[in-house]
């Protein structure tokens, strides 16, 4: 008799024989104990799980002449010796891959039309059902649906998700995982034992890692093992025989990527390439390594989560305890991104070496969030900086204020004119302006208020202009040296003299769309009424005219202009204001496409020439004010 390999050989008998399963073999052998057999059942899961075994495992148990309705067939009598060998003409198994067509099924339906021959029930399983063709699946939905009560299907397949939805809410669905790595372990061992055969723990860890949860496949591979080594069986040889690179170097070329040693890395891949590895798998190999290192970072307890022998767990958590998990977590992503692109290329070395460049780069990386936190220090300093130079600004003013009311109630009972005038801005003619009180409280320091003079606040000389709602009131104001600022012209220098002081106020005005004046208001527009809201606030409002006044040397009513509001110019063409127009060309798509490509933002929008009117003489004149005598 030829030789029966161990996939055949050690095929379960009994339900209690099966590896791993234990909800699945449960189930069934209740339903067995308690008549609730399901006239269809389809079982499910990847390759050498199981799924056939336990078919006809079913089989037998339902045509048991000594046992049944039990949960175990007795494997003695007449049915259940011919289900075993093969030999039972009312078990009928079908391969779905070769006998998938329509005129199969055709023929099926024939024959389990009559009664089964000589067992109690006739059993149909079709192993690979998912590779029959739609017309075939259609043909067989009625008998399914309502099969003679003396059969029983049975369907097996990998492929869940190709078998149509109408057949399988006709079955009782079983879906088998991949095998445990404890349980495939002790299986192999005691397959070992029965063959008379020597394993130590380093090749049964490999062949339980080869199988891949996969019975038939580990017991395919200890075979080869077998045949290879004999009666004794070491980690080595087994290394040697697959062609596979030994846990041992996977992890010698992480420790040298972590350490920055790209060296010894690229010196120990040259190695195993002249020994003939397999690149495709050590890249598997490599990413499944680092992979464990950042579960055994992230997580409590990672022998949960990773399906490895207790050594190999012990060594990964001694290997992760030396790293930050950031470094860890880099290093893998950088590899995952680059080596997957060596499965591709013509040539697969230079791009695992390219791999391992950039994996040692990463770690030099520094996170975003680092960069923030430090750019968020600095700019802690430099507000310090700033408020400790800005503090005896603040002082000035308010001595200065001081002192020009002072002076005001003092001086104005007189009948003399009085020039109140605030820090930057010196009166023409007063030698001794409050700029110099400024001045002289930032060369002093954090000194005290008191250590001002008080006759550095003197009365303007003849000539000079007189406050606003005062004898006079009402007139224009000069700028220093006599000149003054146009609004327009000069809104983008008001912006700055205002963040100087309030930088909240200053960012508020940089939202404005457009200013324009007109008689003595100051029109600002907004083109929503929220990017304005905190600025028409009374406590908010005041302090803005004092900066215009102080800025433009203009007596102006400000006024904020919304789309909605009267004020707005609508253009005769489309009806649109230019806010909406500038919005509208701010949201383009083309516009937005180019920032994104381009990494950069925009800036000013103009909406067309028609908005682009020259000032007629007479705004040119209202903006200019009246000249100076």
């Amino acid at each position: 008799m030829s030789y029966l390999v161990l996939a055949r050989k050690s095929r379960p008998a009994l339900f209690n024989e099966v590896v791993g399963q234990k909800a699945v073999v449960r189930t069934l052998q209740n339903a067995l104990a308690q008549n609730r057999v399901a006239h269809a059942m389809i079982f499910s899961g990847v390759r050498g799980v199981g799924k056939t075994t336990l078919a006809r495992i079913m089989a037998k148990a339902l045509n048991c002449e000594q046992n049944a309705p039990e949960s175990e067939p007795c494997n003695q009598c007449r049915s259940c010796r011919e289900i075993s060998s093969g030999g039972s003409v009312d078990l009928v198994e079908i391969d779905g891959a070769s006998n998938r067509g329509i005129q199969e099924i055709r023929e099926l339906k024939e024959n389990i039309r009559f009664m089964p021959t000589a067992s109690r029930y006739k059993i149909i399983i079709i192993d690979e059902v998912h590779m029959l063709t739609t017309e075939a699946f259609n043909a067989l939905l009625k008998t399914l649906e309502e099969p003679p009560e003396h059969v029983y299907f049975m369907f097996a397949t990998t492929e869940m998700h190709r078998v149509p939805v109408t057949i399988l809410s006709r079955c009782q669905r079983y879906e088998l995982k991949r095998i445990a790595t404890n349980e495939l372990a002790a299986h192999f061992k005691a397959v070992a034992a029965g063959e008379k055969v020597e394993m130590d723990q380093a090749a049964l860890n490999i062949i339980v890692r080869e199988a891949g949860g996969s019975v038939r496949d580990g017991l395919s591979l200890l075979d080869q093992v077998f045949s290879y080594c004999g009666a004794v069986v070491s980690g080595e040889d087994v290394t040697e025989m697959l062609g596979l690179v030994s846990q041992q170097s996977i992890s010698s070329i992480a420790d040298a990527l972590l350490a920055g040693n790209i060296d010894d890395a690229l010196g120990q891949l040259d190695g195993m390439y002249d020994y003939g590895l397999d690149l495709k798998r050590f890249i598997n190999d490599l990413l499944a390594w680092f992979r464990s290192l950042v579960v055994c970072s992230v997580s409590a307890r990672p022998e949960d989560l990773l399906d490895l022998p207790e050594d190999s767990v012990a060594g990964l958590k001694k290997t992760a305890a030396k790293y930050p998990a950031r470094t860890l977590t880099l290093m893998f992503n950088a590899l995952l991104e680059n080596l997957e692109k060596a499965g591709f290329s013509s040539h697969p070395r230079f791009a695992v070496e390219m791999a391992f460049i950039k994996a040692v780069h990463a770690r030099e990386v520094v996170p975003v969030s680092t960069l923030l936190g430090r750019l968020d220090e600095l700019l802690e300093t430099e507000s310090a900086d700033t408020d400790k130079k800005k503090l005896p600004v603040e002082r000035a003013e308010k001595i200065i204020e001081e002192k020009a009311v002072a002076v005001d109630h003092g001086k104005a009972s007189e009948g003399e004119s009085v020039l109140v005038s605030r820090p930057g801005q010196e009166a023409a003619g007063a030698p001794d302006s409050p700029r110099a009180v400024e001045e002289a409280v930032e060369e002093q320091g954090s000194g005290n208020a008191a250590d001002i003079p008080a006759e550095n606040t003197k009365k303007p000389e003849a000539g000079a202009v007189k406050e606003p709602g005062g004898e006079g009131g009402g007139g224009r104001r000069s700028g220093a040296g006599g000149q003054r600022r146009n609004v327009r012209q000069h809104w983008a220098e008001f912006i700055h003299y205002v963040r100087d002081r309030k930088p909240w106020m200053a960012s508020a005005l940089q939202l404005a769309s457009a200013v324009k004046l007109e008689g003595d208001q100051l029109l600002i527009h907004y083109p929503t009424a929220t990017d304005c809201g905190l600025l028409k606030n009374r406590e908010h409002i005041t302090p803005l005219t004092e900066f215009a006044l102080d800025f433009f040397q203009e007596n102006f009513k400000i006024r904020f202009v919304l789309p909605d509001a009267k004020q707005c110019e609508i253009d005769q063409i489309n009806g649109k204001t230019p806010q909406q127009e500038r919005q509208a060309l701010a949201s383009d798509s083309l516009v937005l496409t180019a920032v994104d490509i381009f990494n950069g933002e925009v800036g000013d929008i103009r909406v067309g020439p028609r908005f682009r009117k020259t000032m007629d003489e007479n705004e040119q004149a209202d903006n200019d004010g009246p000249a100076e005598n």
